[in-house]
């Protein structure tokens, strides 16, 4: 069994997968709507977003999450959880928390803690929330 985040971006996936892919390394695999086979794809698709993401594969280091822009009416909502990276050392924890704060909102300022060398809590400029953490 396997349980893996789905994050709808709402019009805006391809942008969130290249951010990530600058900001921590994501790999993405992904299919657009316009390349479903017929019948097989939402039943009205509005020809202006046929080259938006209907699903993406996205791997990041040894995890992966899913990923599409939905109905991509622009109003994507992430709440009531948060992706935790954890990563090798400090300095990587500050890197990846930086570059994924980039356009975004510090939360919880990257800190050492009692159980980490490095925590820090943000939302990123798409509006997900990420913990970023390093062992002690």
């Amino acid at each position: 069994m396997l349980v893996q985040p789905y994050l709808f971006f709402d019009g805006r996936c391809e942008e969130a997968l290249a951010f990530y892919e600058k900001a921590i390394g994501a790999k993405s695999r992904l299919m657009r709507f316009s390349e479903s086979p017929e019948g097989h794809g939402p039943p009205t698709i509005d020809p202006a977003n046929a080259q938006k993401i209907m699903h993406a594969h996205v791997e990041v280091g040894e995890t992966a999450f899913m990923a599409s822009d939905g109905e991509c009416k622009g109003e994507a909502h992430f709440g009531g959880f948060s992706l935790s990276l954890t990563v090798a050392d400090a300095a990587e924890a500050k890197r990846s928390f930086h570059a994924l704060a980039e356009g975004g909102e510090i939360v919880m300022p990257l800190s050492k803690t009692f159980f980490s060398s490095g925590f820090g809590m943000l939302k990123d400029r798409f509006g997900v929330h990420w913990m970023v953490m390093s062992p002690p």
